[in-house]
């Protein structure tokens, strides 16, 4: 039985909201008490006269306002993840709701205008398909999405990648965790940084120089505990000493802990995190084996990281005057980042591997997360004969179920192509972003917006959203060439090809426009490639007749109620009769 993602993520929401409310009313209490306890010793110094009874009350109230302040602090940080649970579930509402736009990463850096069909179907940018799907908090994480969208996986990893979402989809303590484990961040955990750290090359440790350094902090102490018997010579020899050591460090330290910057909160993220996935039992095989990529060494991550974290954190201390102090004495940079070298040259391999995994298990997190507020969006059925792609039922992903009109759609060896031709807004272009979606959504391990969907692997291959460019100095129409070149090149790769052209050679006149489409459209098909061709051009119908049986002509209509003209955007067999443009063009008031 399908389990309610709404009630679900509604029940736990108010149990997460019950608990800030619990805890925000522990914190006004905290800083009450702290008030009251600051009061009582102001009030003890104004009213006391007995110098030990006041230093009684004094000391009693330093100790507790000390312990009142600890608790005060572990008070509010679960009261900051409290809060982050509870957007966690918002956040998640919102989306069933379709109230998502604009409120996740969007993956523009992944925009690349020369891919063969990210900008063509909107994988990235605001609304877009990475939007609705990530919940990656790290960069690994989405990088690991977005290479599923961009490009196919062979399909016994899919097969794989599928178990592993459904796995972790339904569950919610684990997802949640993931979420909000670790430090509150406006940004992504910047993995990719640590991940260039952990792999540069080795910087060498001057050895000498730290032996030297304790040699020096050694003799400070041993001159400060015998000033009484040799004065302060040997204290100031002892100083110069430390301050020689430091400068002749200086370039070693700088090097290693600007290299590393400041990740503090991000390593905070990271070995929380860790410490809940290594614990954490699994079912598939293939998060089977991301769990045990991160326990390989023995040690778990959480542990080393967290250790990192902590002299890092010692490191921003020095702003603090006796830290600062010491740290002058102990040459601390210098041991500092001695140990931080240590640490990368030991488990700076491993933690490759362990980003690695985190990534990979948060872009299967996303899958599941979608999955699980999908529940009527299936699996497809992945066939390994090929080309192949049977839709039932098949809708746009990014329109609500409600308003999404589904279509059925057939390709195969036999039956490669369908023209479809309709009027202006009658629903061509969404037809070919709603199968090229849903092909890249199943060919990355996701469910998919059909009542049921069967496809070989694919290379899409799509000129959709083609446009003039100033900066390259080139014509819509030189610019569409030009993707349809790449399409025939993605056609020609071992893989059989998905193309899906909308509005073929809109650009030129319509007797080198069907000339141009019917060289293209033969070229695909003797590539064994299988797709759809849109135009509003009835000339352009012509190409299905003449390329009978692999071809088939089908159309979008449209009608007047009253004196609007309405869309059912149901397709329908052979090709349009009329169009529309005269229509549109009296509506918005042209006189024509």
């Amino acid at each position: 039985m399908l389990q309610d993602p709404r009630e679900a993520y509604a029940s736990r929401l108010d149990s997460r909201r019950s608990e800030v409310e619990a805890l925000q009313q522990r914190d006004r209490r905290l800083s009450i008490a702290r008030g009251v306890v600051g009061a009582v010793a102001l009030a003890a110094l104004i009213a006391l006269g007995w110098v030990r009874a006041l230093a009684v009350v004094l000391g009693l109230a330093a100790l507790a306002f000390f312990v009142l302040v600890v608790v005060h602090e572990r008070v509010a940080r679960r009261l900051a993840r409290a809060r982050r649970r509870v957007a966690f579930h918002e956040a998640a509402l919102d989306r069933l709701a379709g109230d998502w736009i604009g409120r996740g990463e969007a993956g523009e850096r992944f925009l690349d205008p020369h891919h063969p069909y990210a900008a063509d179907l909107d994988l990235f940018g605001r609304g877009s398909v990475f939007e609705r799907l990530c919940v990656a908090r790290t960069h690994a994480g989405q990088d690991v999405l977005a290479s599923w969208l961009l490009a196919a996986t062979p399909l016994e990893a899919l097969r794989e990648r599928q178990r592993a979402a459904a796995e972790l989809g339904p569950r919610l303590d684990l997802r949640e965790d993931m979420a909000v484990l670790g430090a509150e961040a406006r940004h992504a955990v910047d993995s990719k940084t640590l991940a260039d750290w952990a792999a540069a090359p080795p910087v060498p440790v001057p050895t000498e120089l730290r032996a030297a350094a304790f040699a020096c902090s050694a003799m400070v102490v041993v001159s400060l505990a015998g000033i009484d018997w040799w004065g302060l010579t040997p204290f100031y020899a002892a100083t110069a000493g430390v301050a020689f050591c430091g400068r002749r460090a200086r370039a070693f330290s700088q090097t290693v802990l600007e290299r590393i910057g400041r990740p503090i909160h991000d390593l905070q993220a990271l070995a929380e995190v860790f410490g809940r996935l290594t614990g954490e039992r699994f079912e598939s095989a293939r998060l089977r084996a991301l769990h045990e990529a991160l326990t390989a060494e023995g040690d778990p991550p959480a542990r080393p990281i967290a250790r990192l974290k902590s002299w890092l954190e010692a490191h921003e201390s020095k702003g603090n005057v006796i830290f600062g102090v010491l740290a002058f004495y102990l040459v601390w940079d210098l041991h500092l980042a001695a140990a931080v070298e240590s640490w990368r040259r030991r488990f700076g391999a491993a933690t490759l591997r362990w980003l690695a995994a985190l990534g990979e298990l948060e872009a299967l997190a996303s899958l599941g997360t979608y999955a699980f507020e999908s529940p009527q969006d299936p699996y497809p059925d992945l066939d390994d004969a090929g080309p192949r792609l049977e839709a039932t039922g098949v809708a746009h992903p990014l329109i609500p179920a409600a308003r999404g009109v589904r279509n059925d759609v057939v390709l195969d060896e036999g039956h490669q192509m369908l023209v479809v031709t309709g009027s202006n807004m009658s629903g061509k272009s969404t037809l070919l972003r709603t199968v090229g979606v849903n092909t890249v959504l199943a060919l990355a391990g996701a469910p998919v917006r059909a009542v049921s969907l069967r496809l070989s692997p694919l290379a899409v291959g799509a000129s959709i959203r083609v446009q003039d460019s100033l900066q390259d100095g080139e014509s819509r129409f030189y610019a569409e060439i030009k993707r349809i070149r790449q399409v025939l090149d993605v056609a020609r790769g071992p893989v059989p090809a998905l193309f899906l052209m909308d509005e073929i050679f809109d650009g030129t006149n319509s007797a080198e426009r069907r000339i141009g489409a019917e060289a293209v459209v033969r070229s695909l098909l003797e590539l064994r490639a299988i797709g759809l061709v849109t135009s509003h051009d009835l000339a352009l119908a012509e190409i299905a007749v003449s390329l009978a049986p692999r071809a088939t002509n089908v159309h979008f209509e449209d009608h007047l109620e009253g004196d609007v003209i309405a869309f059912d955007y149901r397709l329908k067999p052979g090709p349009v009769q009329k169009g529309n443009a005269i229509g549109l063009m009296r509506a918005v008031g042209l006189q024509v």
